[in-house]
Order: structure tokens, then sequence, then C-alpha cells
């Protein structure tokens, strides 16, 4: 396992539909140890594999002391809903205040494959919900409403990280046949 770059805004794999994972080998437990080395590293409070440019769905989190993976998810949102800050480790420095539902219930499964329910409410559920929306190609200035997503893009066209030129998007060896989408 090892700390793996992060892909930025721009990048097309962020807006991918990541397909869902089918195969619990070595490989994606390595997978799950590598985003977990590396949202650690960042620091973050989530990793989904799309950022490390694989287009699978699985994420990994770390909230409160609480440090997990789901694969497959599968949310259930509560009716109530939070305001809060949120930025992403491929939107590095910038942070918004963004509408989430204040709790979820999360199923999918865990690198072997087992069931796996992850309940939570505010950062816990703002965080499950980000890295769900990864997985579905969705990033948090996409919630966000018309005057502050202005405002995000602006900060994006200007930041010292835009522009760079987008990665080679790595191809996955799980259920893809062969291609990264």
């Amino acid at each position: 396992m090892t700390v793996k770059p992060i892909r930025l805004f721009g990048d097309p794999v962020l807006r991918m539909t990541a397909r869902p994972v089918t195969t619990f080998d070595a490989e994606l437990r390595t997978l799950v140890k590598d985003l977990t080395e590396t949202m650690q590293a960042a620091p973050g409070a989530g990793l989904a594999a799309p950022q490390l440019g694989v287009s699978l769905r699985v994420f990994t989190y770390f909230v409160d002391g609480e440090l997990g993976h789901l694969i497959n998810p599968d949310l259930t949102l509560t009716e109530e809903e939070q305001d809060g800050p949120e930025g992403c480790l491929s939107l590095p420095g910038l942070t918004y205040d963004c509408r989430r539902a204040y709790g979820v219930v999360a199923r999918g499964v865990n690198m072997w494959g087992d069931p796996v329910t992850v309940e939570g409410t505010q950062r816990l559920a703002r965080c499950i919900q980000h890295e769900t929306d990864h997985l579905d190609g969705i990033i948090f200035v996409d919630r966000l409403d018309p005057e502050q997503r202005a405002e995000a893009m602006r900060a994006i066209r200007e930041a010292e990280w835009a522009g760079e030129p987008a990665p080679q998007v790595r191809i996955s060896p799980h259920g893809t046949s062969g291609r990264a989408l």
C-alpha cells in the first residue's frame, strides 16, 4: 500500500459514474488500503476510488475517530437537513457551506464482501453523502446554490492547481473489461 496522487477537479474520471465492485480479491483489498493511507496522509475525512483514478464504487472514511470503508453503498437519508462547511481533496483549499441530509443509513459491503451498515449524523452523514456523490460523478460544488457555485468556479479557475494537465486514467482490474469507466 502506498500514498497515491489525488485527482484534481477537471479530471474526467471524477465525472464518471463508478462501476459496482463484483470481484473481492487481493487487488481490491490493496485499493482499500491505498485509499485509507492516502486519505490519512492528505489528511482528509474521506476518499473515493475515482479520486485515485479508479472508477469503482469504493470509499474510505475517518470521522470522529471512526475509520472504515464501504463498497457499493446504498443510502437512506433523513428528511431533516443540515448546512455546514464542506471541502474536497480534489479541490484543495476550497470550502463552502453545503446542504446535506442530517442523517444517513448506508448499506454496502466491506472488502471481503461481507454486509456492512454504517449509520451516522452530522459530520459522518455529510462525509458518506460526499463520498457516495463521488461514485456518481458528482462533486460537492454541484450541490451549491447558483451564487455559491459561481463563486466556487471562480476560485477553482484562480487556484494554483487549476489547469494542470489531467493525469492518465488508471485502468482498473476489477470487472471493467479493461476500461476505467
